[in-house]
């Protein structure tokens, strides 16, 4: 493999700080809309137990400053679900971490032998996944559950299997493929699996994130694998790429959901 591309990769890590910062503002937002209309909602029912509006076909919540309007069903009323569903989110980014801090500790990732460009960007990633976990964590918390600091047990098997093999670079993308992809696929099959709008949002937005992660990462492993790594530039010199570039990063006609993580995977027992 020939030298990385500097002047590219750092071109690369200026968007994903940018995309973090604009998926964060987005999450913090839905995270707090959705805690507080969760507990707006708890605290309106009746001492019967019963959950007012929600047999109707929706139901105003007044949140501060957001007047949003809910759909409203049952499932609205149990946040249990919705709980797991974050402390998993929580593990995945727990794992992530987890892989870039021990990626880190390689000598061409994070050592003497490392690209100082490589090891800019897996710092920087490790620190948005740390981001994400804690806010996902915080939404639990605040929903009366409690904080998952632990990696998500069964990727992190895989990863303990993985990380001897390592030989190089590409075999760090590789991996953060598979990593980006499993948060993808679950916070995809999330979507469906939770109560309200908000928390949708939240999941649906968090899961376009990822996948753009693995469909760049799909890109830059093509290239190092194909012995290109010069055309890791933002933006791309069109005329040089290979035919297979425009594609190989969107594998999939519809977004796949087989690797997601049940949503009570990674919760807190």
């Amino acid at each position: 493999m020939g030298p990385v591309d500097e002047r590219g990769l750092r071109e690369l890590l200026v968007e994903s700080d940018d995309l973090q910062s604009d998926a964060m503002r987005t999450a913090r937002r839905d995270l707090d809309d959705y805690v507080e209309a969760a507990l707006d909602t708890r605290a309106s029912r009746d001492p019967g137990g019963q959950w007012p509006g929600w047999g109707k076909a929706g139901l105003a919540v007044g949140l501060a400053g957001a007047g949003a309007l809910l759909a409203a069903s049952p499932a609205a009323a149990d946040t249990a679900q919705d709980v797991q569903a974050l402390q998993t989110a929580a593990s995945l980014e727990n794992l992530a971490v987890a892989t870039y801090k021990t990626a880190l500790t390689l000598p061409f990732i994070g050592g003497a032998e490392a690209n100082g460009v490589v090891k800019a960007f897996a710092e920087k990633t490790m620190a948005q996944h740390t981001e994400h976990g804690q806010a996902f964590n915080a939404a639990a918390a605040k929903l009366g559950g409690k904080a998952q600091n632990d990696p998500n047990a069964k990727y992190a098997a895989v990863v303990q299997q993985t990380v001897p093999t390592i030989k190089g670079p590409a075999d760090v993308v590789a991996l953060a493929i598979a990593l980006e992809d499993v948060a993808a696929q679950t916070y995809t099959k999330n979507v469906s699996q939770v109560s309200t709008p908000e928390l949708r949002q939240l999941f649906a937005s968090v899961a376009g994130v990822e996948s753009q992660h693995k469909a760049i990462l799909l890109a830059v492993k093509a290239l190092l694998d194909g012995g290109a790594p010069q055309l890791i530039a933002l933006p791309p010199d069109a005329a040089k790429l290979p035919d297979a570039a425009g594609g190989v990063g969107f594998p999939d006609a519809f977004f796949p959901t087989e690797k997601a993580s049940p949503v009570d995977e990674g919760a807190v027992k």
